[in-house]
């Protein structure tokens, strides 16, 4: 089967990639050609306008300093702002939570002006959460437990105009004591796993292509290795 190309928008991966979240966009592209899509992933650097354009969009984690460069960025270049309106999917991973929200705090204390994309504001813990998690989803489209490897310090509250997007069953999560990880609002999703979080999620992967493409229902993909994979971190 041949399609047009689907475009995938790898955000700020020079500032924006601590953790090699930046695989997210690689599971999108590799998900797309099996079923024989045509897919590229294009990287936005700071160095770039960023296009309002493309398909799907993901943005990984990152420290302090370079949360700030991306603020700013996104700001100065709204196209990100522009093409989640339009209903182009998001994925947030970390600190991009952060980014997008009203405002977050630093490990110093000061407060930054987040994009304002998602009612989140976000603010140091005492304790560092770092290890597995693993959720139930909340999110209508995903049955299948959630898995990752959490690691931060910031305690993301949720506003009115957002959503869990799981509830936490092992970890910490969000981090403010209401249970919950991730977030969701318009066709932006959160979360704080990384892994990549597609890698280890694949319904959530398919969930993201869905939107993107505009379709209901996307054919199967069997990989019993995957699944193999998934369960035995499950018992772990």
């Amino acid at each position: 089967m041949s399609e047009s190309t689907v475009r995938i928008g790898l955000v700020l991966p020079d500032v924006m990639g601590t953790y090699g979240d930046g695989g997210n966009a690689l599971v999108l592209r590799q998900r797309l050609r099996l079923r024989g899509y045509d897919a590229e992933v294009v990287e936005i650097t700071l160095g770039d306008p960023v296009p309002d354009s493309l398909d799907i969009y993901t943005l990984g984690g990152a420290e302090d300093s370079a949360q700030r460069l991306a603020t700013r960025h996104l700001q100065r270049y709204p196209g990100l702002q522009q093409a989640a309106a339009k209903g182009a999917p998001v994925l947030a991973i970390c600190a991009a939570i952060q980014v997008l929200g009203q405002w977050y705090e630093t490990s110093s204390g000061e407060r930054v002006d987040g994009v304002g994309m998602i009612d989140v504001t976000t603010s140091p813990q005492p304790k560092r959460a770092i290890g597995e998690v693993t959720t139930a989803p909340m999110l209508t489209g995903l049955t299948a437990a959630l898995t990752g490897f959490e690691n931060h310090r910031g305690g993301t509250k949720l506003g009115g105009d957002a959503t869990g997007l799981a509830k936490v069953t092992r970890g910490i999560g969000n981090g403010v004591g209401d249970g919950l990880e991730g977030v969701v609002q318009g066709s932006v999703i959160g979360t704080y796993m990384h892994g990549p979080a597609l890698a280890r999620n694949p319904e959530l992967a398919d969930l993201l292509l869905s939107r993107a493409l505009g379709v209901t229902e996307l054919a199967p993909l069997p990989m019993p290795e995957v699944e193999q994979l998934r369960r035995e971190r499950l018992r772990a």
